[in-house]
């Protein structure tokens, strides 16, 4: 008993010491911790601010607050002079470990927060991304959900969404239809597109600006191919492009217009046997 009161006694200015860095490095880690708690807030905030999905402003909370809580901790062990070198060696390491095992997820969720945050697209936008034309339903934080027109569910990763082209058939509200008509030869062009700027004009959903372009395009070896370009809504577009189809097959063979095919020529030769 009195080795050990003699001990603190030869040591009681280091124990003060020791004890002085304790309280302030305690200090240190709670009001750092305090802190990294402001700042993930605020971040979270700012990411409120510009709509940016809850799921991602909680995680990325989340995730704020966990760096500066360990940059905090290290602080704090730092003051109390211990090495800190070897520790953060080794959180490096795990972390890169861990950052190679999910660089797919990691990844698809990088991709996912710019997808909401930029927003190229949003629910109940109609678009075409990974190869894939559907109806968004839902943008999550790995992946996309869309609805393609046959009613399948496709859910295609975000990191194959922002590594593609977007295209986004719902942010305008006009759209224009292009069609390719192929008739005859031997058909009186001035007539043809007669026939289809009537048709045009009597279909009320095609707007009435831009007007309506048609004309020769091509030269094909089977047929003179005309375009016809309206503009609709763009919820008009399927609807119209479908009844255009039908209208102007029926009024090209009321005006005796040939639509050409495909047709393959065959000539047969016969060959006489002579008789010795």
């Amino acid at each position: 008993m009195e080795d050990i009161t003699q001990w603190f006694s030869d040591n009681q200015g280091m124990l003060i010491e020791f004890g002085i860095k304790i309280v302030v490095a305690f200090a240190i880690f709670i009001i750092g911790k305090l802190i990294a708690r402001l700042v993930s807030r605020g971040a979270g905030k700012v990411m409120t601010h510009k709509s940016v999905d809850k799921a991602v402003i909680a995680f990325v909370e989340s995730l704020v607050f966990g760096i500066g809580v360990a940059l905090v901790f290290i602080i704090a062990i730092s003051h109390l002079g211990f090495n800190t070198s070897s520790l953060v060696a080794i959180i490096g390491a795990a972390g890169l470990a861990v950052g190679l095992a999910l660089q797919g997820s990691l990844s698809n969720f990088a991709s996912g927060v710019l997808l909401i945050t930029f927003r190229p697209f949003k629910a109940g936008d109609f678009v075409e991304v990974g190869g894939v034309a559907g109806i968004v339903e839902e943008i999550l934080i790995f992946s996309t959900k869309l609805k393609t027109p046959d009613n399948k569910t496709v859910i295609i990763p975000n990191g194959a969404i922002t590594s593609g082209t977007i295209t986004n058939y719902s942010t305008k509200p006009t759209r224009r239809i292009d069609l390719v008509i192929g008739v005859s030869y031997d058909a009186n062009l001035a007539q043809t597109k007669t026939v289809l700027a009537d048709i045009v004009a009597k279909e009320s959903r095609i707007l009435k600006e831009p007007a309506v372009t048609i004309g020769v395009s091509e030269l094909a070896d089977s047929s003179v191919n005309l375009v016809v370009r309206p503009w609709v809504n763009s919820a008009d577009y399927w609807p119209v492009y479908f009844d255009l189809l039908e209208n102007i097959k029926v009024a090209l063979d009321d005006a005796g217009i040939e639509i050409p095919y495909p047709q393959m020529t065959v000539h047969m030769n016969k060959e006489e046997k002579n008789e010795e």
